[in-house]
């Protein structure tokens, strides 16, 4: 019954309940309290005391009594360090200790704080501060999707820019940090009426890739205050191990500190590793960033005129968001916080291919001395310059032919490519990053030995 709460909590994190703010607030306080009730209302038991009573001979002084030394050998209950289980329950009850405010605080605000302080390190820019805070104690409760989604982001970057650098045209160079950046926001590419195509090919839209990309070069880099954080959880990790090999490790000996230090050592790479990849993940700047390139958008109509996109009868946009479609099956998607970029993986790798067909058949083309109008002489350009204006106009059919490879043209999978290799890797990286802090803090309790006062 103790664990429900806690399961709760988590199917209400994770499904996303369809509540308000508040009462989706009211409901994860009312059972943060249920999870702690069951502690308060139980007995509790001072095992100091326990411990001087045993020794005292209050259960007799056998070596067959229950009283042992610290590796768990049976000695003389006057002289024990330890008791066994049976003997703890007979004589102790089955209660947890009285809590110690004085011991609690002390040790909350040397070893857990500064770790909590350094989650304000995180990247936010959700859709709403009720997702921010989710996806803070998403964070805290599943460091290995933290640190999964991280390592996802830092190979997809890797990946794009890979594969756009084999072509020449234009714009690439922008389209690898743009459609990096745009990790964070579920995108939509739309190809039909040429409109894709008349952004990367048209020279009127040279301007779009520019300001789009100086619009959303906002980073979430380092500060004094990240800095600072930073520095003080190192320092406080680097207390719980002098404070390891004290000399009088022998009576005070206990692994608290050095768990918590351990157990907590995941959030360091986690945050370093966003702060160094400054995500664009502000829902509201990346939306009016993109609608604002939107508006210089141009595109090629049939009889070859260039004209505005925003005074075509379509609503499309070659490169649009959908945040504001409602679509409860994908509300994980449309989050922008970092920790959700798993969920955007597909979506995001089938954008990036669209995109990266249309830049290769225009480079190849572009190779091959090829115009967009075929009735037009090619004019060559100097070397390191882009190609001339008039080999890249024509009319919205022609537009869509320049942008489609007709030779050894490959059959694009509904996974994209490398994407399990990259999920295989990322999830690698994340579990080991999990359990080798996880399970050294595991090990580091497990085999300190208890000893009584």
């Amino acid at each position: 019954m103790g664990d429900f709460p806690a399961l709760f909590l988590g199917h209400l994190l994770t499904r996303r309940v369809h509540v308000g703010s508040f009462q989706q607030l009211f409901i994860v306080v009312v059972i943060v309290a249920l999870t702690f009730w069951p502690t308060a209302v139980v007995g509790e038991t001072n095992f100091n005391t326990c411990l001087a009573n045993v020794r005292n001979g209050s259960y007799g002084f056998g070596m067959d009594i229950g009283g042992t030394d610290n590796r768990g050998r049976p000695v003389n209950a006057s002289v024990a360090t330890g008791i066994t289980y049976d003997l703890c329950v007979n004589a102790c009850g089955a209660g947890p200790e009285p809590f110690n405010w004085s011991i609690f605080s002390q040790q909350f605000s040397s070893w857990l704080l500064p770790w909590l302080a350094l989650l304000s390190q995180l990247p936010f820019g959700a859709n709403n501060k009720l997702d921010n805070l989710e996806s803070v104690l998403l964070t805290v409760g599943s460091p290995t999707l933290a640190a999964y989604s991280l390592a996802l982001t830092v190979l997809n970057g890797r990946w794009i820019a890979r594969v756009f650098a084999r072509y020449t045209y234009p714009n690439v160079r922008n389209a690898i940090r743009i459609l990096s950046s745009l990790q964070q926001l579920p995108l939509e590419i739309e190809t039909k009426d040429g409109l894709l195509a008349s952004l990367v090919v048209l020279p009127e839209n040279d301007k779009w890739w520019s300001e789009l990309v100086e619009w959303i070069d906002h980073t979430h880099t380092w500060s004094i205050s990240a800095a600072t954080s930073i520095a003080w959880v190192v320092i406080v990790y680097v207390f719980t191990l002098i404070d390891s090999f004290r000399e009088d490790i022998a009576i005070y000996i206990s692994a608290n500190a050095q768990g918590v230090g351990q157990l907590w050592l995941w959030l360091l790479p986690v945050v370093i590793g966003w702060l160094q990849i400054s995500p664009k993940c502000d829902s509201t700047r990346l939306s009016s960033a993109l609608e604002r390139a939107n508006r210089i958008a141009y595109f090629a109509t049939d009889k070859g005129n260039v004209v505005l996109v925003k005074h075509a009868k379509t609503e499309a946009r070659a490169i649009e968001h959908t945040i504001t479609k409602v679509d409860y099956l994908r509300r994980d998607e449309k989050c922008t916080a970092s920790i959700y970029n798993y969920a955007r993986l597909f979506p995001w790798v089938q954008a990036v291919e669209k995109v990266s067909a249309a830049f290769q058949a225009a480079s190849n083309h572009y190779h091959n001395h090829q115009p967009v109008d075929c009735s037009v002489d090619w004019v060559t350009a100097e070397q390191g310059e882009k190609p001339n204006d008039t080999n890249r106009v024509g009319n919205t059919t022609q537009l869509e032919e320049y942008c489609v490879q007709k030779h050894n043209e490959r059959h694009r999978s509904r996974w994209g490519p490398k994407v399990l290799s990259r999920i295989f890797l990322a999830s690698v990286l994340a579990l080991t990053l999990q359990w080798g802090t996880t399970g050294a803090a595991i090990i580091n309790v497990w085999f300190t030995p208890t000893k009584g006062g």
